[in-house]
């Protein structure tokens, strides 16, 4: 993942910011129509080498459930909340909050994986199976960015009929498809729904890192408080996601749920169970997709594709490559600058910042070269960025020049459907159930 996908053409006061710099530069050439023709094709990912699900034949709901229910757990985790003070026989002691999720069992030696967000704060968690059995579990690592985390179970479980669940291919599920989601909502047990794939490839913004989840599947399969961290499964009984997220305005089944992808887990949970924690490839950007108004503004050929760079982290891998973000005026504080356009990513064409960030979680690491293709006041050049570990960063912490990039949440979450005739729905921030 790189920074969190931010348009500033989604605020009104950023946007008139940016009109007024395409008219200071009109005349010089920085507006210029771009004569190479650009593609029209969304960005193409490359598949993993892992079988994909549609080899395998179909079976029935039940037979799914009976195949798969006790590699399903329960997971309890009790953490210290210093904001409440509880008197115990005349001395205060801190509070202590309990949080309830799912998980699903990753391998032989006791591995159990979850959402980060539902052990956050612990260090140790109880871990029960359908059977009614608990047994106790550590924390051995976590990745907050990609909310996954890895619990190993600490006691005697021989005797439990363990047995790993698969993890299918999630670059090759298609909308449509019909998905299995099973886990703890509401804290009952072994609890399975259905719906099917509504969408892949969506950006899920976390206001609690300031970075955003990548390339989840969304489902209309009933997600409920509880179900974090329990599997999506296919009708062949394999992992395609893992429950993560809801929109719902009540905190509750709404039709709209999010599942971090199985190839994210797969390529993540090695790495945190032998390091204990996972490095995000970093680029350090902020831009938005192009909007028709721009488009007429900067002279571009009528659809054209690219992301618009909004502000390039100084000293990040992108500020290094040479990359340019919206800016009123150059280094020595004279004439402005117009923004780059990203129109590739080592060349797959790009449409959106969503096609930017999905490609370098999936198919990039650490250290690797990334190459952007761009258009600069009509000119077409390749610039080469190496990736560097995402900065732990803390949005209520931001500087003030920081904030005013990125003013607030309220316009980058995924939009809601308008339907005609109704009230327009208000953005409702993702809930984590």
């Amino acid at each position: 993942m790189v920074l969190l996908s931010v348009s500033m053409l989604n605020d009104n006061r950023s946007y008139s910011q940016f009109m007024e710099l395409l008219q200071s530069l009109s005349g010089r050439g920085a507006a210029a129509a771009v004569t190479r023709p650009q593609p029209s094709e969304s960005l193409t990912m490359q598949s993993s080498p892992s079988t994909s699900s549609s080899t395998y034949s179909t079976s029935s709901l039940p037979d799914v459930f009976q195949k798969v229910e006790n590699s399903v757990v329960q997971i309890t985790s009790t953490t210290s909340n210093p904001n409440e003070i509880i008197i115990e026989n005349g001395v205060p002691q801190s509070g202590r909050s309990t949080a309830l999720g799912s998980g699903f069992v990753y391998d032989n030696q006791g591995h159990i994986v979850t959402n980060y967000h539902v052990i956050n704060g612990a260090r140790r968690a109880d871990i029960t199976f359908t059977d009614g059995n608990t047994y106790s579990a550590n924390v051995v690592g976590k990745d907050p960015n990609s909310d996954i985390a890895v619990l190993q179970i600490t006691d005697n479980f021989s005797e439990e009929k363990v047995i790993p669940l698969p993890l299918a291919d999630s670059s090759a599920v298609r909308p449509g498809e019909q998905v299995i989601a099973i886990g703890n909502p509401f804290g009952l047990s072994g609890t399975i729904t259905t719906g099917i794939v509504s969408a892949k490839g969506r950006l899920l913004p976390d206001p609690d890192t300031g970075f955003s989840i990548p390339n989840m599947i969304q489902t209309d399969a009933a997600i409920n408080p509880g179900n974090s961290g329990g599997p999506l499964l296919n009708t062949q009984g394999q992992v395609l996601g893992m429950n993560t997220a809801i929109f719902s305005s009540t905190g509750a089944y709404s039709g709209v749920g999010f599942a971090i992808p199985s190839n994210a887990i797969a390529k993540e949970v090695p790495v945190i169970i032998k390091d204990g924690t996972y490095n995000d490839p970093w680029l350090g950007i902020s831009g938005g997709k192009i909007t028709p108004d721009l488009i007429r503004a900067m002279g571009l050929p009528i659809n054209y594709k690219g992301v618009l760079v909004a502000s390039v982290q100084p000293d990040g891998p992108a500020d290094k490559a040479g990359l340019r973000g919206l800016a009123t005026q150059d280094d020595n504080g004279a004439s402005p600058q117009a923004a780059d356009i990203i129109t590739a990513v080592d060349g797959h064409p790009v449409r959106q910042i969503d096609d930017i960030i999905n490609y370098i979680e999936s198919q990039k690491g650490v250290g690797d070269n990334i190459k952007l293709t761009v258009n600069r006041n009509g000119q077409i050049m390749d610039l080469t960025a190496t990736l560097q570990a995402r900065p732990q960063t803390n949005p209520t912490s931001s500087s003030s020049e920081d904030q005013n990039q990125l003013p607030d949440f309220g316009g980058l979450l995924p939009e809601l459907p308008h339907i005609p005739g109704f009230p327009k729905l208000p953005h409702l921030p993702p809930l984590l159930p």
